[in-house]
């Protein structure tokens, strides 16, 4: 979230981001999955952590 925020230029937007995020009505056409917190935890995903664990997963695959 730190990322986007700083790219926005709003480097202390970060629950912003998260909560843009959280609102997301296309979550796979604007991967909003890719979006983690600067600690590398998950953070949280509309569709629930178990998706967002899986899409990241799918992505890692060759």
């Amino acid at each position: 979230y730190k990322q986007v925020a700083e790219a926005l230029g709003k480097p202390g937007a970060t629950r912003a981001v998260g909560s843009a995020c959280g609102a997301n009505p296309l979550p796979i056409v604007l991967p909003c999955h890719r979006v983690v917190r600067t600690d590398g935890g998950l953070g949280g995903y509309r569709g629930g952590l178990e998706a967002k664990r899986y899409l990241l997963d799918l992505e890692r695959e060759d």
